[in-house]
């Protein structure tokens, strides 16, 4: 079935081309928010939505591969068969282009030239390894400044108990393979060409069996619901991965495991905004307190810390607590937290707060009023 044009991804994330990594990565969280198959169960667009900007964000925060797409678009990844990402989406490695037209280096094989020209000893289709996979993990902003251990489950091909993997009954005598007599490959002729391909009767393992595993009809694999417990690391971020390995699809025919692949999203929060290692915060005070200063408590993950507020102080005054942001996801030092307070003006006054207000404005001067005073002597040309 015939498909439209690949979106750009820059139109995906919302982001503008020449978008810092900041950028980006607020766009992404923003769109991983709105499209994440925990919000939108049983939502087939929004999970394909997901995967989309999920994709485009894998690219863009590349240096290489931004550059790459910037150049050439989406068909800097389209060239061949190249390596895909868990999830099961286009995200390529440049030099996996290579890997597919002449075949990897040292025997591994496999190249389109060897499989037309027949070049020495290609790898058997028989064990195999299994597919990576991707989890999506959404956690708390707690959970990323503290770290935590989350069990995850999800469904993918393991390998069968029943035959341990190898696809035969057991019990069930080995026997050569009667087409490709052994050798895991069969080659036919194209004209001058020879093609050498995967044996279809063995699957390229050589052998056959009196009888196929009843479990998983010779595969070796079957479909289940796996469950693992994850440590997340103090400090990680959205977009961080977190590799498990071993834990990805089972091999065929009794071949080594992919990994798993943990993508995390941390969630917004309600009273804080990360910047990279670094909380922000606004915290209204009284004005009074700021008129007179004094000392409030103020919120942190840490728990509540005092903060002083000096007399005079402005709305939208920024402090700065050390040390009361997140981990360094590498190191043992941590972010600052920024608070930024916004003066209330009281809106219901009695009239005996009038009264006081009033005679406060009387008694008080230009000398009293630094920053009015400045202004207003810049803006008397316009009076």
């Amino acid at each position: 079935m015939a498909t439209g044009p690949k979106q750009d991804y820059y139109d995906l994330l919302g982001a503008a081309k020449g978008a810092t990594e900041e950028d980006l990565k607020k766009a992404y969280r923003k769109k991983a928010v709105q499209f994440h198959p925990d919000k939108n169960p049983g939502n087939k667009e929004a999970e394909e939505m997901f995967k989309k900007v999920s994709e485009a964000y894998e690219v863009l925060k590349d240096t290489d591969k931004r550059a790459a797409y910037d150049r050439y678009g989406h068909a800097a990844f389209q060239q061949g068969g190249g390596q895909r990402g868990p999830s099961g989406g286009g995200f390529h490695d440049p030099s996996d282009m290579f890997r597919e037209v002449f075949g990897q280096q040292g025997g591994g094989g496999g190249g389109i030239f060897e499989e037309f020209f027949g070049g020495g000893g290609g790898q058997s289709g028989g064990a195999g390894r299994g597919a990576d996979l991707r989890y999506d993990l959404e956690i708390s902003l707690e959970e990323a400044a503290h770290g935590s251990e989350k069990e995850i489950s999800f469904r993918k091909l393991g390998e069968c108990r029943h035959c341990d993997g190898n696809g035969a009954e057991p019990g069930s005598k080995r026997t050569t393979c009667h087409t490709c007599r052994g050798a895991g490959q069969v080659t036919t002729s194209r004209g001058f060409f020879h093609v050498r391909q995967a044996c279809p009767t063995c699957h390229g393992s050589g052998h056959r069996f009196e009888k196929v595993c009843a479990k998983c009809s010779g595969e070796g694999r079957v479909n289940e619901t796996a469950k693992i417990n994850v440590k997340i690391p103090p400090g990680v971020d959205t977009g961080n991965k977190l590799r498990s390995s071993g834990n990805g699809e089972a091999g065929t025919m009794g071949g080594e495991a992919g990994d798993l692949y943990i993508v995390v999203h941390v969630k917004d929060h309600e009273v804080f905004e990360r910047q990279g290692d670094d909380l922000f915060c606004e915290i209204p005070i009284k004005f009074t307190l700021a008129t007179l200063g004094g000392s409030i408590h103020v919120p942190t993950l840490q728990g509540k810390a005092a903060l002083k507020i000096p007399g005079g102080t402005q709305s939208g005054t920024t402090f700065r607590l050390k040390g009361r942001g997140l981990p360094h996801l590498r190191g043992s030092a941590h972010g600052d937290q920024l608070i930024r307070v916004q003066v209330e003006v009281p809106t219901h006054l009695s009239t005996e707060q009038k009264k006081f207000l009033e005679e406060f404005a009387r008694v008080s001067g230009d000398q009293e009023e630094p920053l009015a005073k400045s202004f207003f002597d810049k803006a008397k040309k316009f009076f």
